[in-house]
């Protein structure tokens, strides 16, 4: 069989041509006529319909999809009343005019896009290509986290998350680590251990270097600490903090975090991370106290990571732009970490279509807000395919809450985050 085309059986054809003609390419097709190979010239997309048409490719339903690994599938179909054959044929065409995938746009504007991924996943053919095409940066949901990668004492388990790290070599992406220090996900040999504050504190710091120093340089930035904060603005009772905490008052378990974590790896860039502090509360007051602390006393961190996992129903935009402003004149970075918009379902698992459009409309406002920022360096969503969001078990009756449908189709909320990209010129190189 020719390379790069395949038969598919039961298409059910369809008159579509979603991109409209483009005159002006001269490029070879491809083709597979039941069972016959041959290729043929073509001039411009329109001859190629025009061929289809005219019955140079008899009896046929055809699929053509561009050969740029960036651009969207051209579909086209064509039948013949005289002839019938039961395949539905895959052209391959090389295109010269492609769409931009979401990594080349924010490329393009010095923004990071990413997601986060599930290691477990990437053997699938689907999940693994849109990952590679669309994205410049990918985080490990779970298998960084310490109970996963350091389920027993002195025990650490990297295959899940190198894995990831192959992954991100191999598609020219970057890594982002998550997270270090965390009230969730520890595991019981630390929590029902009953140890006293100093060895919690050698745990931690042991922790800390031995997962920081094994993907050093390899991870760019880390999420060192996650939620410490409660809504109110307190500090959350954790068993790093008081319960019985690793000895040291206030944010001292934090600040200590960041010091060893700037040991281990003193090229990665250190954040803070938190849901619910992208506009201007009493948590957010809270996170920006101590960051504003920590860079007066050269505590090494260097941004906020703000999680965003929003509603249909989120608060304006607008009202988040004060907050962004007033982290990043401390000199720090910030990235979008885990953004989502969930959405609620009907009977049918399904959302309407007046939700979609509200969401797409979300997501584009919230690119369009990092990129006011040139501190605002990475855009990233908790997963990218409806497929395995997180959203349907922990919100039962809400879900299709990322830019991809289940079967990978890019959704409304795609087409926000490009407008987004697009309503702001490329960088000069």
């Amino acid at each position: 069989m020719l390379a790069g085309a395949r038969v598919e059986r039961g298409f059910s054809p369809q008159r579509v041509l979603q991109h409209p003609p483009v005159l002006g390419l001269t490029r070879t097709a491809n083709y597979l006529s039941c069972g016959q190979i041959g290729s043929i010239e073509i001039s411009s997309i329109s001859s190629l319909r025009a061929l289809l048409s005219d019955g140079v490719v008899r009896g046929l339903s055809i699929i053509v999809r561009l050969g740029s690994a960036s651009m969207p599938p051209l579909l086209l179909s064509a039948q013949s009343k005289n002839v019938a054959c039961p395949l539905c044929l895959v052209f391959s065409v090389a295109a010269m005019l492609s769409a931009q995938s979401l990594r080349e746009l924010g490329d393009a504007r010095g923004v990071h896009v990413g997601s986060a991924v599930n290691p477990s996943h990437l053997a699938e053919p689907e999940y693994s290509a849109t990952l590679a095409k669309e994205f410049s940066q990918i985080e490990p949901e779970n298998a960084m986290k310490f109970g996963p990668i350091h389920p027993a004492p002195g025990n650490y388990n990297f295959g899940p998350a190198d894995e990831v790290a192959q992954f991100a070599r191999s598609h020219n992406q970057l890594l982002r680590g998550a997270v270090l220090v965390w009230h969730n996900q520890n595991p019981s040999w630390v929590t029902g251990g009953k140890h006293t504050p100093e060895q919690l504190s050698s745990i931690l710091r042991d922790h800390i270097a031995a997962v920081v120093g094994h993907y050093a340089g390899q991870v760019y930035a880390w999420d060192v600490v996650n939620e410490a904060f409660t809504a109110g603005g307190k500090l959350r009772s954790t068993i790093w903090y008081d319960s019985p905490g690793i000895g040291l008052s206030g944010t001292g378990y934090v600040e200590q975090a960041f010091r060893w974590a700037r040991s281990a790896d003193p090229k990665a860039l250190l954040f803070y991370n938190d849901y619910e502090t992208e506009t201007i509360n009493s948590k957010s007051d809270a996170v920006y106290a101590m960051a504003r602390d920590f860079k007066s006393r050269g505590v090494p961190i260097d941004g906020i990571g703000f999680q965003m996992h929003l509603t249909r129903e989120t608060e304006r935009v607008g009202r988040m732009e004060a907050n962004i402003r007033r982290f990043t004149a401390l000199g720090l970075q910030v990235q979008i970490t885990e953004l989502d918009v969930r959405l609620p379902l009907d009977s049918g698992n399904l959302a309407s279509p007046r939700a979609l459009a509200r969401q797409a409309k979300i997501y584009r406002q919230i690119v369009e807000l990092c990129l006011k920022f040139k501190q605002c360096t990475a855009v990233q969503t908790w997963g990218f395919t409806d497929k395995y969001s997180w959203i349907p078990r922990t919100y039962p009756g809400k879900g299709d809450a990322l830019p991809f449908d289940s079967g990978y189709k890019p959704k409304p909320a795609y087409e926000g985050i490009v407008a987004a990209f697009k309503s702001r010129r490329p960088k000069q190189p």
